[in-house]
Formats: C-alpha cells, sequence, structure tokens
C-alpha cells in the first residue's frame, strides 16, 4: 500500500509531505482548493506524461516521490527483480517511485533510486495504484469498455489476448490460401518453365571442364595440317635434311675432339656443344614421337564442331556465356527446389483449418468464462442497485452470439439495465440517467476492484451525482472495501466523508510575503476539525451549532453502524 508521498512545487503546492494508514481516506476541501494535486501527483509519478505547467511559477522543476509497502505483492517483487529495481536487506519490503519535472515538460524517473522510463514507471503503477476519474463510469457506455471490464472481472484478460492471436493467425493464414488461389495458374505456369529448363539444360550434359576440353582438342584438329608441317621441317633441319644442324654439330664436336691435346682452352666450348647436342638430339626425338601421334581426323573435327555449336546455341537462348551455363542449371534446379517447398493449396488448407480450429477452442473457453462472469457480475451489481435507490432495478449483461467470431472472440457484449421494477432491460447507454449512470458505475467499479490485485484504489469524485441516504450507502460501501484495500476518495459530499476512517482537509491559501503566489495544504483533521468540515459541507458559508450537531450525529453513526 502507499505509505508516504512527498509533492514538491507542483502547480499550486509548495510542499507537502504526507503519511499514509489502511482503511479508507477522504480528502475534502472547498471548491478550487487542489484536492485534485492529489491525482495529478499520484498520476505524474505512476508514469503519466507530464508538461511544463506542472511545474509551480517561479520554480525550475517539480518533484514527486511515493513510497509503498511491497510486501505480499510477489508480482511486483518479481518485476522489480527481473528489471534490475529490486532493494535488498531492510529495503526488500518497500518500492519508491519518484519523478522529476523540469520548466520545459523534460521528466526524469526513478524507481528505487535507478533510471527508470515512463513505460516502466507505468508498468510498476499498474500494481500498485487503481486510480477512477469521475468520469470513469461514462466509459462504461462504451460497448468496447463493457467487455474488457467483463473480460477483466472473469479473470480472462489473458485467455482474450490469446483469443486475438489466434485470430489473426488465422485469418492471416485464410489470406495466404485465397493469394495462393488467385495466382495459383501463374505460379504453375512458372514452375513448367522451370522444369523444362532444367530438362532442357541438364540434357546438354555439360560441364566448364568439357568446355575447356573442348576447346583445346579442337584448336588441335583445326591446325593439324600445319602442326604436322612445322614438325617435318624441324625434323628436316636438325636431323634429316642435307645441311641438318645435328650433323654439323657431331662434325665439329669430332674435329674438337682431335685437336683437344694441341689447346687446352677448347673444353670449354667442347663441353657447351656437347651440351647443346644432347639437347638436340633430344628435341628432334619429342618431334619425332610428336608427328607419328599427329593425325589428321576430319570426322572427330566436325563431332567438336557439332558439339561446341550446340553448346553455344544452348547459351544464346538463355543469354548467358556458356561457361555460365552449369550455374544456370543451379539456379534453375534451385528454383525448382524453392517451389517444392513453397505452399501448395491443400498444404494451406489444412494449416487454416488447424488454425481456425484453435481459435474456436480459445474462443469457446473465453464464452465460458464470460458466461459465468456475466451471471455474477450481474446478480452482484443487481443486488447493490437495491440499495442504490432504485429498488426493483436489475441489471444484466447480454453476450450475443457472433455467427463468425472476430478478434475479440465469439459474441457481442452490451450491459443492459431496468431502473424499476416492470421496465425492460434495454441498453445501458440509452436508459440510464446521469445520476443512475453514476450510481450503476459506482457499484460496478466498487465490486470490480474487490477482485483485483491492486492494493491502493483512489476514487476521485465518483460519487458526482448522487446524495442523501443513497450518499451515506455509498460511503458504507467505500468504507467496507477499505477493510480489504487502502481506499481513498475524493467527495463533496458530507454522507461519503463521514464514513471514512480518515479525513484530510485540503485548504488554498496566499503565501506570506509573496505576492500573488498561491499554495495548496493537505492537513490530516483529527475528531473534532472533522465536525466542523463536515459541518462546511453540510452547512454552506454559515454554520450554525444545528449544523455542527447533524455532522457530530453523522460521524457518530458511521462509526457505530460501520460498513453496510
Amino acid at each position: 500500500m502507499l505509505k508516504f508521498l512527498s509533492i514538491r512545487d507542483l502547480v499550486i503546492v509548495d510542499r507537502i509531505e504526507l503519511e499514509f494508514l489502511p482503511g479508507f481516506t477522504v480528502l475534502t476541501g472547498e471548491t478550487g482548493a487542489g484536492k485534485s494535486i492529489l491525482i495529478d501527483a499520484l498520476s505524474l509519478v505512476l508514469g503519466e506524461r507530464s508538461n511544463a505547467g506542472d511545474v509551480r511559477n517561479g520554480c525550475e522543476r517539480a518533484e514527486i516521490s511515493a513510497e509503498f509497502d511491497v510486501d505480499g505483492l510477489p508480482k511486483l517483487t518479481e518485476w522489480l527483480r527481473d528489471n534490475g529495481f529490486e532493494n535488498d536487506g531492510e529495503e526488500a519490503g518497500r518500492c519508491l517511485l519518484r519523478r522529476l519535472v523540469d520548466i520545459g515538460g523534460r521528466s526524469r524517473g526513478f524507481i528505487n533510486g535507478q533510471p527508470a522510463t515512463l513505460q516502466h514507471l507505468r508498468s510498476a503503477g499498474e500494481k500498485l495504484v487503481d486510480i477512477q476519474g469521475q468520469h470513469a463510469h461514462q466509459s462504461l457506455l462504451r460497448i468496447e469498455a463493457q467487455r474488457d471490464l467483463l473480460d477483466a472481472y472473469a479473470g480472462s484478460r489473458e485467455l482474450a489476448q490469446k483469443v486475438a492471436g489466434a485470430y489473426r493467425r488465422w485469418q492471416g493464414v485464410q489470406q495466404r490460401r485465397l493469394t495462393w488461389e488467385q495466382s495459383s495458374a501463374a505460379l504453375l505456369q512458372e514452375r513448367e518453365q522451370l522444369e523444362w529448363q532444367a530438362s532442357e539444360i541438364s540434357a546438354l550434359d555439360f560441364s566448364s571442364a568439357e568446355w575447356q576440353a573442348l576447346q583445346a582438342e579442337h584448336r588441335c584438329l583445326a591446325n593439324a595440317a600445319a602442326l604436322l608441317e612445322v614438325a617435318q621441317m624441324g625434323l628436316e633441319a636438325l636431323s634429316e635434311g642435307e645441311l641438318a644442324s645435328l650433323a654439323q654439330l657431331n662434325s665439329i664436336i669430332s674435329r674438337l675432339n682431335q685437336l683437344i691435346d694441341c689447346d687446352s682452352r677448347l673444353e670449354v666450348v667442347l663441353d657447351l656443344l656437347e651440351s647443346a647436342q644432347i639437347q638436340l638430339q633430344e628435341g628432334v626425338y619429342e618431334l619425332g614421337r610428336y608427328q607419328q601421334r599427329l593425325d589428321l581426323d576430319p570426322l572427330r573435327l566436325r563431332q567438336i564442331e557439332e558439339r561446341i555449336a550446340t553448346i553455344h546455341a544452348a547459351a544464346r537462348k538463355y543469354r548467358v556465356t556458356p561457361d555460365e551455363l552449369p550455374e544456370l542449371l543451379k539456379t534453375v534446379t534451385g528454383g525448382l527446389e524453392e517451389f517444392s517447398r513453397k505452399e501448395d493449396g491443400e498444404s494451406l488448407a489444412q494449416e487454416e483449418k488447424k488454425a481456425r480450429e484453435e481459435y474456436l477452442e480459445l474462443a469457446s473457453n473465453l464464452s465460458n468464462e464470460r458466461i459465468r462472469a456475466a451471471a455474477t457480475l450481474a446478480r452482484e451489481v443487481t443486488a447493490a442497485m437495491q440499495t442504490l435507490a432504485m429498488t426493483g432495478g436489475e441489471f444484466s449483461v447480454a453476450l450475443t452470439p457472433l455467427e463468425q467470431g472476430n478478434a475479440r472472440g465469439r459474441e457481442q457484449i452490451e450491459f443492459q439495465v431496468s431502473a424499476h421494477q416492470g421496465l425492460p432491460l434495454r441498453p445501458l447507454a440509452r436508459v440510464a440517467s446521469g445520476g443512475e449512470l453514476s450510481r450503476i458505475g459506482l457499484a460496478i467499479h466498487v465490486i470490480t476492484s474487490k477482485l483485483g490485485g491492486v492494493p491502493t484504489l483512489v476514487f476521485d469524485e465518483v460519487d458526482a451525482g448522487i446524495g442523501g441516504r443513497v450518499a451515506e450507502i455509498v460511503g458504507a460501501m467505500l468504507k467496507k472495501l477499505g477493510e480489504e484495500r487502502q481506499v481513498m476518495c475524493i467527495t463533496h459530499l458530507a454522507q461519503v466523508a463521514a464514513a471514512g476512517d480518515h479525513q484530510w482537509q485540503v485548504t488554498k491559501s496566499a503565501d506570506p510575503g509573496k505576492e500573488g503566489k498561491i499554495s495548496s495544504r493537505i492537513t490530516m483533521l483529527a475528531p473534532q476539525e472533522r465536525v466542523e468540515e463536515i459541518a462546511r459541507m453540510l452547512g454552506g458559508v454559515k454554520i450554525t451549532a444545528t449544523t455542527r450537531k447533524h455532522a457530530a450525529e453523522m460521524l457518530l453513526t458511521a462509526r457505530e453502524e460501520g460498513p453496510a
């Protein structure tokens, strides 16, 4: 629960520090005194957006700090730990939220001393405080709000989210199937074209290595006559002709060997010539073997030229070079494999059926939970209406089945009411007057607030539009709620104020020595001070002894009777 709230330089607040108690606390004061400042401060520290107008005139920044006792709140404790905001040791049972707003409207947030985003503050705040504004009951006129409230009451919010997700998945698969059906003819044609291309290129049985070998063999066969001629010329010049080089070299080496004894310097020349003789002889042998292997084969040449022409034709057809044909085959084959992995009508139909069945199962479970919750909520609100000057009235939650269902389930949800006995049930938005709507709305909020896990409930003038005996009953309802939760209520009604376990008074006054500056103050009232404040609420400007006596009786009666 909320233990401590510090407000500094916020709008018309100079500095306020408040220590909160369990039970039902009421805040009262003159109109315009600044009772909403407490709501504004709590909203800011719980992650509401800020603006420059939040800072008190003449000040650089506003600062709000709120300390909470979080013992018994395992979900919040787990969230703090998961997000790095957990306290240790003696501070483990507390949570401190802090918000700074500068004069430019920029702000910074902190949780347990660690910097925090607005989303962090909101996430923590949702588990700590529930604020019901004075116009909260107006939201009950919207179908969406009625559905959300019923799901919250049934504890089915998570299931409702699963239903919405299942519906989106179902619709997504259905759309894919419809798209496939519309484009199936084009896809089939594309697949057939790829199959034909793959078949034709595969039949070519072609590889880059073969291409290189074909080109080399073609060059050899195409130039076989010239190669034979040059080989024969070489043999004649080297060893077979009349003036063959090898024969002349042999003759020179023989003569040098005869004269080597005459001049030893010829040894160097002789060595070089003998080496040349050996190399020349090897060349003659290799050239002879090459000539013997070289063959004129017009048939083989024609076969190779036909193969090359076929390869060139295929390359031109697919607008690639011959070297790129193997890679093209890989691409086409990959395209066919992709088609085999693509969805077909049958698999999509099966997937759609499965997604629809999943949605229907979840939606059916949600419908069952809504039916049970609707009956309980209708019974409890109807019972509350009997005590709120609507004797014989009835509240109902109508669940109208939808033929197809949607992301919100398989039924239309609508709150219906019969304000008085004998009147038919009709939609809440069409039959409830302002006062009746306020009473019904308050009953619903009090009943649904009992079920939540938020420890602190704040009601901002939700009792507007009621009075008299009904106001006493409203006060008793809030007092009873205060036995289970920490409840605060800003009110203008003396009957509601008298029911409070504690009462704070909000006043506004000029700051001494600060011309033109106004400040709000919040004071916890002692028993006699409560009599004066409630008398003011009853009697207005002129407070008489009778008014004070009436106020004292109201406080005594509320204390003795306790919650209704």
